[in-house]
C-alpha cells in the first residue's frame, strides 16, 4: 500500500487521520441512499462508517452522528451526506456497484484491505494507488474523485511502464487471447503456470470488470481462494481423484506403490512446484496422507490434482512400469557432475539462461555437444550401449 500524509477529512494536516482526497457525493449514491431508506421501516437507520441515516415518521430524515438532527428535508439530507462524501460512496461501492456477499466482493475489498482500514485510511492509500500482486499480475487500485474505484491490470513485468506503450484492452474477455500463448509463441496448457506473457494492459477497469478479467487470465482462482477463506474449499486428493480415472487415463488408478506415496511425492515435486505453477497446493495422497514435499507460496490455492497432473502421471505410470537394467558407462567426476548439471538446467527451465560463451556451466550448448561427441556411438547410443542389448 502506498504511503500517505496523515491528515483531516478537510485536507489539512492532522496527528491521528491520514490525508483523504476530495470526494463529492454523486446523485447516484445519494439516489441509492433514498431507495435503501425507503425500503427501511421508519426509524430503521441505515449504517455507514461513523453515523447512520434514517428517515422519521413524518416523512422526513435522520442524521445519527455526533450530534444528533431531526425532521431534515432532502436538500439537508444531501449537504449532509456530501460533508462525508467518503463513508458513503464506500458504502454505494460495495453494496450497489460491486453486489453480492461472494468471491468478486472478497476479492475487491481484499485487494484495498476493506476488512481491516477504516475508510479514511483507505481512500488516501488509493489516491496514491494501492498494489496487490495475484500471481505473475500486478493490480493498481485508485480512487476517483466520485469515491469510484479503477483498477490497472497488468503483467508484474510491466510495472512502471507507461500505458500507452502497452496494448491497451477495457474488455475481459479479450483476456481469453492473452493467456493462450507464452512470450515465445507456445501454447500454455496450464493457464496458473509462470509463463504469462506481458506488454499488455487493462488500464481502466471497474469492480465487475476487474473481477471477470483475473478470473480470465487465472481460471477459478478468485473462486476457490474465497472458498478457502470461508472454510469451504473441497480438497479432492490424489486417491480420489485417480479413482475417477477412466479410459486411457484409467491406467494410473495401478500406480499406487513405494513407500511412503514416494511416486506421487515425485509427481508433485515435478508438477506443483512454484516454478511450474502459481497455485498453492492443498491436495495430498489422501484426506489422511500428505506429501512430503512443499505445496508451494501461492495465494490462491490447488483443490485437486489437474488434468496436466494426471495426463503426466498417466505417462509416467507407463514409464514406471518398465523393468529396471544395470547399464554401464565410464565418465569423468567432472562428466558425471555435467550431466547432472545438464538435468538440473532442463528441469528448471534454465537453458536459454546459459550463454554460448559461458562453457563453465555444465549445461552449455557447446560443452553439451562435446560430451555427446566423445560418448555417443554413430547410433547415438550413450557409451556405445544400446538400450535393448541383442539377445545372446
Amino acid at each position: 500500500m502506498a504511503d500517505s500524509t496523515p491528515a483531516t477529512d478537510e485536507g489539512e494536516a492532522g496527528d491521528d487521520e491520514p490525508a483523504v482526497p476530495d470526494i463529492d457525493l454523486p446523485g447516484d449514491a445519494f439516489d441509492a441512499v433514498l431507495d435503501a431508506l425507503a425500503d427501511r421501516d421508519a426509524g430503521d437507520p441505515l449504517r455507514f462508517e461513523g453515523f447512520g441515516v434514517a428517515r422519521d415518521e413524518d416523512g422526513g430524515y435522520v442524521l445519527d452522528d455526533v450530534d444528533r438532527r431531526t425532521g431534515l428535508s432532502e436538500r439537508d439530507l444531501h449537504a449532509a451526506l456530501d460533508e462525508r462524501a467518503p463513508a458513503v460512496t464506500d458504502w454505494y461501492a460495495f453494496e450497489r456497484v460491486v453486489g453480492e456477499f461472494g468471491p468478486r466482493r472478497a476479492f475487491v475489498r481484499w485487494i484495498e484491505d476493506a476488512d481491516g482500514e477504516t475508510v479514511a485510511t483507505r481512500y488516501a492509500a488509493l489516491a496514491a494507488g494501492v498494489e496487490r500482486a495475484w500471481g505473475e499480475l500486478k493490480i493498481t487500485a485508485t480512487v476517483t474523485d466520485r469515491g469510484e474505484r479503477r483498477y490497472d491490470v497488468r503483467h508484474a513485468d510491466d510495472a512502471g511502464v507507461p500505458v500507452d506503450e502497452l496494448e491497451a484492452h477495457d474488455d475481459p474477455l479479450d483476456a481469453r487471447d492473452l493467456v493462450t500463448l507464452d512470450e515465445k509463441g507456445r501454447y500454455r496448457p496450464l493457464k496458473t503456470a509462470p509463463s504469462l506473457a506481458g506488454g499488455w494492459v487493462f488500464p481502466d477497469l471497474g469492480p465487475r470488470d476487474l473481477y471477470e478479467t483475473v478470473e480470465t487470465i487465472y481460471p477459478a482462482t478468485v473462486a476457490n481462494w474465497h472458498r478457502e477463506r470461508e472454510g469451504n474449499l473441497d480438497v479432492n486428493h490424489w486417491r480420489e481423484t485417480m479413482e475417477r480415472q477412466s479410459g486411457i487415463y484409467g491406467v494410473v488408478k495401478t500406480w499406487d506403490r513405494g513407500e511412503g506415496h514416494e511416486h506421487v511425492n515425485w509427481v508433485a515435486e515435478a508438477c506443483c512446484d512454484d516454478s511450474q505453477c502459481l497455485k498453492r497446493r492443498e491436495w495430498g495422497y489422501d484426506e489422511d496422507t500428505d506429501l512430503d514435499v512443499d505445496g508451494g507460496d501461492g495465494v490462491f490455492p490447488c483443490r485437486e490434482p489437474c488434468s496436466v497432473v494426471v495426463s503426466a502421471a498417466r505417462k509416467w505410470t507407463r514409464l514406471e512400469s518398465e523393468q529396471p537394467r544395470t547399464y554401464e558407462f565410464e565418465l569423468t567426476p567432472s562428466e558425471k557432475e555435467q550431466v547432472e548439471d545438464i538435468i538440473d538446467a532442463v528441469a528448471d527451465g534454465r537453458i536459454d539462461e546459459i550463454r554460448e560463451a559461458d562453457a563453465k556451466e555444465g549445461a552449455n550448448r557447446y560443452r553439451t555437444r562435446f560430451l555427446r561427441a566423445k560418448l555417443f556411438d554413430d547410433e547415438g547410443n550413450l557409451g556405445g550401449v544400446p538400450t535393448e542389448p541383442d539377445d545372446e
